[in-house]
């Protein structure tokens, strides 16, 4: 097994501390140098002679990172729950009134969101109470950002199932997403275009799509998709049976997971 430098350091770090913290706690002790040093020399031998024990610290290390950005992203979602329920620009699928909602951020261009679209789509057929928010999340480049711009601007004529088509349309693309291959499945659903390019440089087009980068960035997330529901961060395709586990959790206990 490789580990990175930084995180052999961090985790021989948190080996020291766990290994003199308790007793300088105890005797409120303080090292000087040539202490810090013997004791530094202590673990280093310590590890050579049981190398097995670096993976169990870097293990546990893993373990209270994952627990800290869990909590944070909670807490995070907890702060922009109505921005991310109820945005004004977020389109929605599914039952608008439905007594669940899951929120997904997507970019254009993300294979797994092209692979995550079949399990969303059985997930609003065969659950007619579910409510889907869908936000364009354009973190693969300028191709993916002006996919969003053309589609932030589409929800001005399009609604309901004919923009969840469009979004379909758009995420089936094969080959690489920009504006114009946007704009050419706009066009085909018979989209105004002179409204359309106008609609792209409007105020409310930017500040849409810089609050969705801004969520984004207030829940620490790293790629797409990433699907919110309950007080979770679900990152990844995840596949369909977990996401529909985690809808009827919400339903039934309010939370991802029932105790």
């Amino acid at each position: 097994m490789r580990f990175s430098l930084l995180t052999t350091c961090q985790a021989l770090a948190l080996l020291g501390t766990l290994a003199v913290a308790p007793a300088a706690q105890a005797q409120n002790a303080v090292f000087n140098e040539q202490q810090k040093q013997a004791i530094g020399e202590v673990v280093r031998d310590y590890l050579l002679q049981n190398p097995e024990l670096l993976a169990e610290v870097i293990g546990e290390l893993e373990k209270r990172q994952a627990e800290a950005q869990r909590t944070a992203q909670a807490s995070a979602v907890k702060e922009t729950q109505q921005t991310l329920l109820n945005a004004p620009h977020s389109f929605v699928a599914g039952n608008p009134s439905g007594d669940v909602t899951l929120v997904e951020f997507f970019d254009y261009n993300c294979g797994y969101c092209k692979k995550a679209l079949g399990d969303l789509q059985t997930l609003i057929k065969s659950d007619p109470k579910l409510r889907v928010v869908l936000k364009d999340f354009p973190v693969l480049g300028p191709d993916s950002v002006e996919a969003s711009r053309v589609a932030l601007a589409v929800k001005n004529q399009l609604q309901g199932q004919k923009l969840f088509d469009y979004h379909v349309k758009v995420l089936e693309t094969r080959g690489r997403v920009n504006g114009e291959r946007a704009m050419a499945v706009a066009k085909e659903m018979g989209v105004d275009m002179a409204k359309l390019q106008k609609d792209m440089e409007s105020p409310e087009q930017r500040t849409a799509l810089q609050e969705n980068m801004a969520l984004g960035d207030k829940l620490n997330l790293t790629g797409t998709p990433a699907f919110i529901i309950g007080e979770v961060v679900i990152p990844g395709a995840v596949g369909l049976e977990p996401l529909k586990q985690v809808v009827d959790n919400v339903r039934s206990c309010g939370k991802a997971t029932c105790g």
